[in-house]
């Protein structure tokens, strides 16, 4: 098992750590309902140090990328971020990801932590035309200050301004008195914040100077179980979970990030599938009876007939209520539809709903 260069801080924390993604990872600290509104309502941390990170360059930079991903990166300019997912040659999905445009000729993509080693593989298989693939993911420390405050938490740490940052967008500068720190104005949480990247030497200085700055706004820190619970109230999908090397991004609701015009790996298939109509969807439904969906469950009719299953669950700390997706038939897959969950033997009331889950004040 490898450790962030965090580990001993969240010891000293008195984390809950457990193994993820072949990493010690912190899953809780005061526990996953705190955790989760300190978020939502005013700002936490989360170190997210598992996660991959390549840097591509060369003049086939481009090209490299956009044969390897769904979406379409010309539309990219410096300091653009866009979501995307490696589509495989099956119908499936390698892995999801963000794309990062440093300069014409340099990129930074960020993977999923389990995914590491197959994105490498995979995107090696598809550099025919000799463009770099440099795996930063070892040396770098990813921190996610999440929340409604964190803007005002981390202003003072650097004069760039976060507030005018859109959505989706990063630069590099000086952040608590590192040099070129890259800051992304992404999250997997719907609470709004930044994502920020900095060499592993720097990242005790870093997590240091981010608490101080944050202590009159209440910051905390976050584990892997809020992050969780936070992200599918807002419907993100969770690799491994809700999308994998066998589900179709048709079916999975990634169409809004596939682009036909332009060819990539196995384009001409998903372009075919989004045309003939789809078998089966990913939907979001909440429970109408009592009883919390997890992952694996079945979805059934009322007279039990099975038509999916689901793929991640949850009771929602914002909603209180609990929550989930799941695929099922595309006949079943209307808004307002009611579905069953088989838990324990029985079949609990469910409806499906439209995302996100959660709602964000504006």
């Amino acid at each position: 098992m490898k450790n962030t260069a965090l580990y001993q801080t969240h010891i000293s924390l008195n984390a809950k750590m457990v193994p993820f993604a072949g990493y010690n990872m912190p899953v809780q600290y005061a526990g996953i309902n705190k955790e989760h509104e300190t978020v939502r309502n005013a700002v936490g941390v989360f170190d997210v140090s598992h996660m991959g990170e390549f840097i591509i360059t060369g003049p086939n930079a481009l090209d490299l990328i956009q044969r390897a991903i769904s979406n379409d990166a010309s539309k990219l300019f410096d300091g653009k971020v866009q979501y995307a997912y490696l589509p495989n040659l099956t119908g499936g999905i390698v892995d999801d990801l963000l794309v990062y445009r440093i300069s014409e000729n340099a990129y930074m993509l960020v993977v999923n932590a389990s995914n590491i080693d197959k994105d490498l593989a995979w995107l090696q298989s598809l550099n025919s035309r000799n463009a770099e693939i440099k795996n930063i993911s070892d040396r770098t420390t990813l921190l996610a200050v999440q929340g409604p405050l964190a803007t005002q938490a981390l202003q003072g740490l650097t004069e760039i301004n976060l507030q005018a940052m859109d959505y989706y967008t990063f630069t590099k500068g000086v952040f608590a008195g590192i040099n070129n720190v890259l800051i992304s104005a992404t999250g997997y949480t719907g609470a709004g914040g930044f994502e920020i990247y900095v060499d592993n030497q720097h990242a005790n200085t870093l997590w240091d100077a981010i608490f101080t700055a944050g202590q009159p706004y209440g910051i905390k820190p976050i584990g892997l179980g809020a992050r969780d619970t936070l992200r599918l109230e807002m419907g993100f999908c969770l690799y491994g979970n809700d999308i994998n090397d066998n589900t179709s991004p048709m079916e999975a609701g990634l169409a809004w990030v596939t682009k036909f015009t332009k060819p990539f790996t196995n384009s001409v298939n998903l372009e075919a599938q989004k045309k003939i109509g789809l078998s089966q969807k990913l939907v979001a439904f909440e429970m109408i009876d009592r009883g919390i969906p997890r992952h694996g469950y079945e979805i059934v009719t009322a007279d039990g007939h099975n038509i999916g299953w689901v793929t991640s669950g949850t009771q929602s700390p914002s909603l209180q209520k609990a929550i989930g997706l799941g695929y099922v038939k595309t006949e079943f897959s209307s808004l307002g539809a009611e579905i069953f969950i088989r838990i324990r033997e029985s079949n609990i009331k469910a409806k499906i709903v439209r995302l996100p889950f959660y709602k964000t004040q504006p």
